[in-house]
């Protein structure tokens, strides 16, 4: 007797910010595919969506100095920035769609306006700042950056941080206030409401345990139910790995040969949060300083205003600690059940050549609460140890593979991986993630329905008006779609609206 196989068009793993702007985008553009989310957790974005997991950072690029190198002629090479700016302004731009269409009534439930700063102290930083904004500034996507070392405005800037300081070395600073914050986990709750109203069946408290292509090229996925303790058998002509740290596993287990080689590094990260409101009202923005020497990209550190459940806090962070788990909820059995034959080469290799970020691990995990006030203090020079609590947010699997630059090189960013006929793809890595979702399931649509996608250009366009386009190249499209992303989105006042109140 064989067992019953439930069909779908798409099946989505994982309830997170990926899975949801897959989904959107794949409603819009096929009303009628029928599509399947199952999500190991009781509701939707607990894991690294969750509004206590991540920063909040809406990132563009526009503080974050990581994504801004240093060449050795003294030049700064700005080309990684000007893509992650491109591809959250995909993100607006879709958000915008979704608010004007009504899909969306209040985008101010998942992001506001809030100014994105760069600080450095000491010469040498400072003289990299400048010629960063130098750079920066010269590009049409950032031209409204505004450098400053004077301590009196950066002081308007930053009061918290100039607050009682000693200057007794240079200090300097870049602003754009058209930064974001924003709450991914409330987004991804929106974005499954609408698309559980337009018939898309969720399903929570399942675990997948298994996948593998079927001879006509469906994918069955076998799915436990906690609910009912009944094992599931589900077909889809198309599957999307999107579970966070738990993508590797089922990657692996799907067999496909483009997902051979793969490993992973967990990293998590320790935030602290004040919500003493003496302190929070004098800081408004995101101010973001150089990583030190050995730490990973995630753990740059940076002092965050924050709005969660409509109250505002700081968040300091993050310091990176390490646990062998690669989601929150996950399994401490997670890092060495991902060690396979495949990868064995390239998991040891990556152990070999990251001995410094080894140690600098370590020596977080061992940090004391005080010397994590300490490193605030780098912010807020008379920060008061009783205003501030401990935090563990999220698990972050760094992506290590083999590249030109060698065997088991660690990547610090999102990559996608998809079977050569398109029929199931995967999410590994971190930030800039979120930030980017849009733009990067736009990758996947091209990458696995390639056969579709003249089709569904003009309505993608609809959706995102700069698809297809460099848009650093086209200094009016970024002043037009910033006006109207910006409005649509309530990051600017409508100040005809205003006056007619």
């Amino acid at each position: 007797m064989s067992r019953e196989q439930k069909q779908a068009d798409v099946l989505l793993i994982g309830a997170g910010i990926m899975s949801a702007t897959l989904g959107s985008l794949m409603k819009e553009l096929a009303p009628d595919w029928n599509i399947k989310v199952f999500e190991k957790l009781g509701s939707a974005g607990e894991e690294s969506s969750n509004e206590w997991n991540n920063a909040g950072t809406g990132h563009a690029a526009l503080c974050e100095l990581n994504y801004t190198h240093e060449q050795p002629d003294g030049s700064v090479d700005i080309t990684k920035a000007v893509k992650i700016n491109e591809q959250f302004n995909e993100s607006k731009q879709y958000w915008s769609y979704l608010v004007n269409s009504g899909r969306i009534t209040n985008p101010r439930d998942f992001i506001g306006a809030l100014p994105h700063i760069s600080f450095v102290q000491g010469e040498d930083n400072v003289q990299f700042l400048y010629r960063r904004f130098e750079a920066m500034k010269a590009n049409p996507l950032f031209d409204d950056m505004e450098f400053s070392d004077d301590p009196a405005e950066l002081k308007k800037w930053i009061p918290l941080m100039m607050e009682n300081r000693e200057l007794d070395m240079p200090v300097a600073a870049t602003r754009i206030e058209g930064g974001t914050d924003v709450n991914f986990g409330a987004l991804t709750r929106v974005l499954f409401e609408q698309l559980e109203e337009k018939g898309v069946e969720l399903n929570y408290n399942r675990t997948v345990e298994d996948l593998a292509q079927q001879e006509d090229g469906r994918w069955e996925v076998k799915i436990t139910n906690h609910e009912s303790g009944i094992v599931e058998h589900h077909t889809a002509r198309f599957v999307f790995i999107g579970g966070g740290g738990g993508s590797l596993h089922l990657l692996q287990k799907s067999g496909i040969p483009e997902g051979k080689g793969y490993g992973g590094f967990p990293v998590s990260g320790i935030f602290m949060s004040c919500s003493n409101p003496e302190v929070v009202k004098k800081h408004f923005a995101k101010v973001y300083g150089k990583a030190p020497v050995g730490a990973p990209p995630m753990s740059v550190p940076h002092l965050d205003t924050r709005f969660i459940d409509n109250k505002e806090s700081l968040l300091f962070g993050p310091f990176a600690g390490f646990s062998p788990k690669f989601l929150k909820e996950g399994s401490y059995t997670d890092l060495i059940t991902s060690i396979r034959p495949n990868n064995v080469t390239t998991m040891l290799a990556a152990g070999a050549k990251n001995t410094a970020l080894t140690a600098y691990l370590i020596k977080q995990v061992m940090q004391s609460k005080e010397k994590r006030i300490e490193a605030l203090r780098e912010f807020i020079p008379d920060a008061k140890s009783e205003d501030w609590e401990m935090i563990t947010a999220g698990q972050r699997v760094q992506v290590i593979k083999d590249t030109e630059n060698g065997k088991g090189t660690l990547q610090f960013g999102t990559e996608v991986i998809n079977s050569a006929d398109g029929s199931i793809a995967a999410l590994l890595g971190a930030s800039p993630g979120a930030s980017t979702a849009v733009s990067v399931m736009l990758d996947i649509i091209e990458r696995c329905f390639p056969d579709r996608v003249k089709e569904w250009e003009p309505k993608i366009k609809e959706m995102v008006p700069s698809y297809g386009l460099k848009l650093s190249e086209h200094p009016e499209l970024i002043r037009e779609l910033q006006a109207k992303t910006d409005k649509a989105l309530g990051l600017i006042v409508d100040q005809e609206a205003e006056s007619t109140l």
